[in-house]
């Protein structure tokens, strides 16, 4: 057996639909160092150790370092995260922010603080990136995340753009991958509940009432009768940006 142990149903399909992602979208190479980012919530915790696993598979060696700021709601929040990589093996660079408290404050008037805080942490994991050599940053929006963003991006800004895969920057330097965009919210959630990851409370004030959050209830209510047209949606939405992350030169 190998050294993970047997897996559940839920814990099979989101290795097996990671991995599937990663090898239709040549989201990794040989050699690659992969930065995941890890913010104790139960997507990104579960990609962590789905990607734990994918190393072990995979048929070329690639490093994983788990990057953790901590937004300063809770400076001791992230202990469970430390314990785990320890007994996993795993990397880990943790840093403690006042990004938060700054993104409610009246530093930040112009734009929402969880557009704020996200764009003062996003900034400082490429700094990460970039001081530690790691040649991809890993993110672990679900394929729920992927249909909200969609729908974001069409009600806000009259684009019919949802996420990307795997997408180019700092000319080829970083490539940003999002190993897990396959899988649906509950098939995360309930793996992660069967792996007994350390998953820790959100803090922040803002969460649960953010524009995300009344999107996705908007489309919850338009699919809550017909699952149907839940999955019509996702269906559509997914294939439509995996297939255009294989189409990018």
């Amino acid at each position: 057996m190998a050294s993970w142990g047997k897996l559940t149903f839920a814990q099979k399909k989101c290795v097996s639909a990671t991995g599937k992602l990663m090898q239709q979208t040549e989201m990794v190479n040989h050699g690659a160092r992969i930065g995941v980012a890890a913010s104790g919530g139960v997507d990104s915790f579960l990609m962590l150790k789905v990607l734990t696993i994918r190393k072990a598979i995979m048929p070329f060696p690639v490093e994983l370092m788990a990057l953790h700021i901590n937004a300063g709601f809770d400076n001791e929040s992230h202990a469970p995260l430390v314990d785990w990589c320890a007994d996993h093996g795993v990397s880990l660079h943790v840093e403690l922010t006042d990004y938060g408290p700054r993104a409610h404050s009246e530093e930040n008037r112009k734009n929402s603080p969880c557009f704020y805080c996200s764009m003062l942490r996003r900034k400082r994991l490429f700094e990460l990136c970039r001081d530690y050599g790691l040649t991809h940053l890993a993110f672990g929006h679900n394929a729920d995340d992927n249909v909200v963003t969609f729908f974001m991006n069409i009600l806000q800004n009259g684009r019919a753009d949802g996420m990307s895969a795997s997408e180019s920057f700092f000319g080829g330097n970083l490539q940003v991958i999002r190993p897990t965009m396959l899988l649906d919210k509950k098939t995360v959630i309930k793996a992660a509940n069967q792996w007994e990851l350390p998953v820790w409370e959100n803090t922040c004030p803002s969460n649960g009432v953010t524009k995300r959050d009344e999107v996705h209830d908007w489309l919850r209510s338009a699919w809550k009768n017909d699952k149907r047209i839940k999955n019509n949606i996702f269906n559509a939405i997914t294939r439509q940006q995996v297939d255009l992350t294989r189409e990018k030169p």
